[in-house]
C-alpha cells in the first residue's frame, strides 16, 4: 500500500486530476467529518475541506511514505489547517473595535456579533471544564501541540492525555447541543 500511496501522490504532484479524484474519494468524507467536529460549522468544514486539498495537492512532492502513512500524512495538513482556522476565529473578534461593532449592529450586519457571541459562548463553557480537559483543548487545538507534546508538558501518558480530550470534546458538544436545542 505504500508503493501506491508514493505513486498516487508522485501523480497528484504532476497535476493529474484522476489522481487527486482518487485521493478525494479516498479521504474527503474523513477531512470534512474531522472539519465538522473541530469547526463545528458545515459550511466552514467544507472550506477548510477545500483548503486541506488544496494543500495536499501544493505539497504532494513532500509526501514519504518511509515517514508515515499516507493518511497520517493527510490527517495532519487536515489538523494544521484546522489549528489555523480556529486560531484565525479566536483572534478575529478581539480585533474588532468597538466602533465596528456598533456600525454591525446599526447596518444590521450581525455576522461578526455571532462570531463574538460563539467565542464568548465557546470560552464560557470551556472555563466549566475541568483543568486538564480545557488546558488539553486549548494546547492541542489553539496552540497546536500533538499529544505526545502535550503528555511529556504534563508528564503524563499519552492515553491519558488522548482521554481528556475526547471526554472534554464530548462535554463541549453536550453543552452546545443542550444549548442549541433548548
Amino acid at each position: 500500500m505504500e508503493n501506491e500511496d508514493w505513486i498516487l501522490m508522485q501523480q497528484v504532484a504532476q497535476g493529474k486530476e484522476s489522481a487527486l479524484r482518487i485521493l478525494y474519494d479516498r479521504f474527503g468524507n474523513l477531512v470534512f467529518r474531522n472539519a465538522c467536529q473541530v469547526l463545528g460549522s458545515v459550511s466552514e468544514a467544507e472550506d477548510a475541506t477545500q483548503e486541506v486539498f488544496v494543500q495536499i495537492w501544493k505539497t504532494s512532492e513532500r509526501y514519504d511514505p518511509t515517514r508515515s502513512k499516507l493518511i497520517t500524512w493527510v490527517m495532519l495538513i487536515s489538523r494544521r489547517m484546522f489549528i489555523d482556522r480556529l486560531r484565525r476565529r479566536m483572534v478575529r473578534p478581539n480585533s474588532i473595535s468597538l466602533d465596528e461593532g456598533l456600525h454591525d449592529i446599526a447596518s444590521g450586519d450581525t455576522q461578526d456579533n455571532e462570531i463574538k457571541e460563539s467565542s464568548a459562548a465557546i470560552r464560557r463553557r470551556m472555563s466549566e471544564l475541568p483543568e486538564l480537559q480545557r488546558e488539553v483543548i486549548e494546547r492541542v487545538y489553539l496552540q497546536g501541540y500533538s499529544l505526545r507534546e502535550v503528555a511529556e508538558q504534563r508528564n503524563m501518558p499519552v492515553g491519558t492525555i488522548k482521554s481528556a480530550l475526547s471526554r472534554g470534546l464530548g462535554r463541549l458538544r453536550e453543552k452546545f447541543g443542550m444549548e442549541q436545542s433548548g
